[in-house]
């Protein structure tokens, strides 16, 4: 238990702090103050993890700047695939565009949710030793009548049918959106390296990875759906609300970079 002891004092943390949203904003929001502490408190940590995302997005733009330097290199070396290897390395390591240093953001935003999905999906968030638990105070907290506690499994009498019907609606409709997107950015990843050498504008691999990822990554996108089916109402608060800036954040920071004499594609 000690090795999650630090796991479990951030979770306490963001509970308290979701606790005292939802007392500042009762005055305003009633009875649903716990629901838009939720709300606000996803975003706050979205806005706090967002430099991660835009270095992100920044070496994404790096890798895929080198492109035509790729094709050169691909077609120099079609017949030498260890020396393409080894010269793709060479040219992603020479202008900062490392594949390791483009999922580092990522992997330095993996906690925050971690602590926010474990916190909203299981109402841990005791920081006084087995009083004062706010977590499981914020589960029984209500929405539209429906305690955030409540799981699709347990019904859908009331309001709770309804409330689950639109949030589940707007999770589908976000992951038709990303999986839309997924899809075309692989299709033109795969074009961009011919098909072979990058996945994702950045990691030499063989040439069948990016033929598999442009297959699979436009699904993920609905594992978000299948979550909610089994997490209480407040996880799917949260599941909407970072769903749905992430999206914003897609449409934002990944608009299609338009290069001189080249068309923008406005269906993107």
């Amino acid at each position: 238990m000690l090795a999650f002891a630090p796991l479990h004092a951030a979770v306490g943390v963001a509970a308290d702090t979701v606790t005292w949203l939802a007392g500042t904003l009762h005055p305003l929001t009633g009875g649903a103050a716990t629901a838009a502490a939720i709300v606000l408190f996803t975003i706050a940590v979205r806005l706090l993890v967002s430099p991660l995302t835009l270095a992100q997005v920044r070496g994404e733009r790096r890798r895929a700047a080198l492109a035509p330097q790729v094709r050169d290199l691909q077609r120099r070396y079609a017949d030498d695939p260890a020396r393409l290897q080894s010269e793709l390395f060479g040219l992603y390591r020479s202008a900062g565009a490392s594949p390791v240093a483009g999922c580092l953001p990522a992997l330095l935003q993996a906690p925050f949710f971690l602590v926010m999905y474990r916190l909203f999906s299981t109402g841990e968030g005791s920081t006084g030793g087995g009083t004062g638990d706010a977590g499981a105070g914020l589960l029984a907290e209500r929405l539209a009548g429906v305690p955030l506690g409540w799981h699709l499994s347990d019904g859908l009498a009331g309001a709770a049918g309804p409330l689950f019907g639109a949030l589940l609606a707007a999770l589908v409709a976000l992951a038709w959106w990303s999986s839309r997107r997924a899809r075309r950015a692989a299709t033109a990843g795969t074009t961009m390296t011919g098909g072979t050498g990058t996945a994702g504008g950045g990691t030499p691999t063989d040439g069948a990875v990016p033929a598999v990822l442009g297959r699979v990554l436009p699904l993920l996108p609905y594992l978000t759906v299948v979550a909610a089916l089994v997490v209480p109402l407040a996880a799917v608060l949260y599941l909407v609300t970072t769903t749905a800036w992430t999206a914003l954040e897609q449409a934002v920071l990944r608009r299609p970079q338009v290069s001189a004499g080249q068309p923008l594609d406005r269906n993107s």
